[in-house]
């Protein structure tokens, strides 16, 4: 089959490149965020190094947004709080620094306890705030974690690979090919330093003995929140603001990693097997797309791709519909007059 030829040409010269060829498009994959330009290196296109500084920032541009949005949330929230400080009830600190710490323990589901709505007024403003929060909190840490996590991933793999003298472009490789791991190691190192951080803050500061300071700084970032151990002073409710948003965010972002990587470990073993298991003739009749009684590079590869859940038998026949349409003289393969063809769709 003429079009299995082209196929196999185009996996030669795939085989053929170059590493150092390798090495720059990892370097233009990362130095872009990964964006596909699916026009690259075509005639009336710009190549990859001529596209605009804002195509990089993409995720900063995002999270400054995400940032935004945050800030105005807490800043209108705080102020509604601290107008309605005489209608909550607790142990009260500075109005400003309780309006916002109160805030951040709503917005992040926490909960204490140690300040409550006591007025109609009170309650049904917390009512709205919990609500729009868990959206805005959610979307904060979300962002938040995955910036923090990108920004330091680099700068793990480039510490592991000080003494080998290693390349950038070896870095880089090797950060894609193991990405959820290092992501995974990342969020537990950043989630240990924000746990001893909270636990000596908490020791120190609030008082606390260590296995206290210990199961506060567990049923906050948890979101657990019993209330019987919190936070009682206005340095500790300062701290408490920026804290809890930061260990809330990577203690969500550690489970999430840890649920990928597991998956992703899943998902390479049964890569694994469909690659090595042996064929039968049931596999072989199967992968023969054009009956012709021969299986072509072609036919194998997409067999094995349909066996990975790659794609699909329907994409499969979709795509060789689009082919034979766009193959104007039926010679089986694609030319520039198939394209400027009166009858190509």
């Amino acid at each position: 089959m003429a079009h299995d030829d082209a196929l196999q040409a185009l996996l030669t010269e795939h085989r053929d490149s170059s590493p150092n060829h390798s090495d720059r498009n990892a370097l233009k994959r990362r130095k872009y965020g990964n964006v596909h330009n699916p026009s690259s290196g075509m005639p009336g296109y710009p190549e990859p190094n001529s596209y605009p500084a804002s195509v990089s920032s993409t995720q900063l541009f995002s999270l400054k947004q995400v940032l935004f949005i945050l800030a105005a949330y807490l800043g209108a929230g705080a102020l509604c709080f601290f107008l309605a400080r005489n209608q909550l009830n607790g142990k009260k600190t500075n109005g400003a620094i309780d309006a916002l710490y109160f805030c951040v323990v709503t917005m992040t589901t926490v909960g204490y306890g140690d300040l409550v709505p006591g007025s109609t007024t009170a309650k049904l403003l917390a009512c709205i705030f919990v609500f729009s929060g868990v959206g805005v909190g959610g979307l904060f840490l979300s962002k938040a974690a995955d910036y923090i996590i990108e920004k330091q991933e680099l700068q793990f793999v480039k510490a592991l690979h000080k003494s080998d003298r290693a390349g950038q472009a070896e870095i880089i490789k090797e950060a894609e090919t193991n990405k959820m791991k290092y992501k995974f190691i990342v969020s537990s190192a950043l989630l240990l330093v924000i746990v001893i951080v909270g636990i000596l803050f908490l020791h120190f500061v609030e008082g606390f003995d260590f296995v206290d300071a210990f199961y506060c700084v567990c049923s906050t970032i948890t979101t657990l929140g019993y209330g019987d151990e919190s936070f009682s002073t206005g340095a500790g409710r300062l701290f408490a603001v920026f804290w809890i948003l930061s260990g809330t965010a990577c203690v969500a972002q550690f489970f999430l990693y840890l649920t990928e990587m597991y998956a992703e470990r899943r998902q390479k073993a049964f890569f694994k097997w469909v690659v090595s298991r042996r064929l039968t003739s049931a596999d072989l009749e199967e992968a023969d797309l054009d009956h012709d009684k021969v299986v072509s590079a072609a036919e194998f590869i997409l067999f094995k791709l349909r066996e990975m859940e790659k794609i699909s038998q329907d994409d499969v026949h979709m795509l060789l519909e689009r082919f034979h349409n766009l193959d104007a003289d039926h010679s089986g393969t694609l030319t520039a007059a198939d394209l400027i063809s009166p009858l190509a769709p």
